[in-house]
């Protein structure tokens, strides 16, 4: 007589059959095709797997032939939306979808249209410029990587809360440094700014923007603190996967950034246990950072106001509280700049 109990536990997939469990979802089940929204997770997803070098079975992509064989039109039709569609398109050939020279055709047309030279702004110009040379198609700006760079040496920009400034300080590290595939020469500067992006986004405890600075400081050759990183994956661990329809904005990108951050810092990707039938992700868990504490009481201080950590760190202490106080003393443990940061944080006279 055998005595082994048998359970109906949910059997765990493993990475590949769960990455195929996402890209259908994200092809087919959370948004419509036509929605711009689509584009974008759908965009995100696919530049998460191939930057992060993952190796997709030609199964899970199948979804994504349609829409790959249909690129050629969609994009002349709307070519507002280019940067979306090539980075769409260039992903899914990187991921072994087909090689049929669709890639290099749309990136030759985009560039024959001027499609970059509509740009305001030098981000999406350095997007656009990397995309087009996955291909070999060069874009003639010649003052843009100078510009890029004195945005990115302004450390003192990135010790003022603004998640704007930190997402595109991030991103164009990524840029330049072709998503870590070279070394774009940063200056220590950038690497100081990088620093206190990271104090900012651990202070706010924005696990989204933080598991970005970690990504773009391993690119730029700079590894993050283990104290930002060890609370990284600490927060994977409160997320939950149903296969409800999202129905609105879910937590989709901290959940796909953080699996991205993984991939590079060899921890697990992908936690919990998607369906077919849809996906739905919700974040359990996250808490507010001393962050706005410390700015507001560092503000009514007015002309009493220090930039000197020493002299403000019992103050400010007592002032973010009992849950404050333990974030703040590992976010000044977590970096030898953060008496630099405070000084630029402070803002005092």
């Amino acid at each position: 007589m055998s005595n082994v109990v048998s359970l109906d536990l949910p059997r765990k997939l493993p990475l590949a059959e769960r990455q195929s469990v996402f890209l259908g979802n994200f092809c087919c089940n959370r948004r419509r095709r036509d929605d711009v929204f689509w584009l974008k997770e759908n965009a995100e997803l696919l530049n998460i797997l191939a930057s992060g070098g993952a190796i997709v079975p030609a199964e899970a992509l199948a979804p994504y032939l349609r829409i790959y064989d249909g690129l050629d039109e969609r994009l002349r039709f709307f070519p507002q939306y280019y940067r979306f569609l090539l980075s769409i398109c260039l992903d899914l050939e990187d991921l072994g979808i087909r090689t049929d020279g669709t890639g290099t055709g749309l990136c030759d047309w985009a560039a024959r249209m001027g499609l970059p030279e509509a740009e305001l702004s030098d981000l999406q110009r350095a997007e656009a410029r990397r995309l087009l040379a996955r291909r070999g198609v060069t874009t003639d700006d010649p003052q843009l990587t100078e510009r890029l760079h004195r945005f990115i040496n302004r450390s003192e920009t990135f010790a003022l809360p603004n998640k704007k400034a930190v997402y595109e300080l991030t991103h164009i590290v990524f840029y330049l440094s072709d998503y870590g595939v070279t070394d774009p020469g940063f200056d220590p500067a950038a690497i100081t700014s990088l620093e206190f992006a990271g104090l900012l986004a651990y202070l706010d405890l924005d696990v989204d923007l933080l598991a970005e600075v970690c990504v773009a400081m391993r690119f730029a050759g700079k590894m993050p603190s283990p104290i930002w990183e060890d609370w990284v994956e600490q927060q994977m661990r409160g997320f939950v996967l149903s296969p409800r329809d999202p129905g609105g904005a879910d937590a989709y990108h901290e959940y796909l950034v953080t699996s991205w951050w993984a991939a590079f810092a060899d921890r697990p990707q992908f936690p919990g246990q998607p369906e077919a039938a849809g996906l739905t992700i919700q974040r359990r868990g996250g808490q507010k950072g001393p962050l706005r504490a410390m700015s507001e009481y560092m503000f009514h201080l007015g002309a009493a106001r220090s930039a000197d950590w020493s002299r403000m760190r019992q103050a400010v202490t007592d002032a973010v509280g009992h849950d404050g106080e333990a974030v703040l003393s590992e976010a000044e443990q977590s970096s030898d700049q953060f008496g630099a940061f405070f000084e630029g944080f402070a803002r005092a006279d």
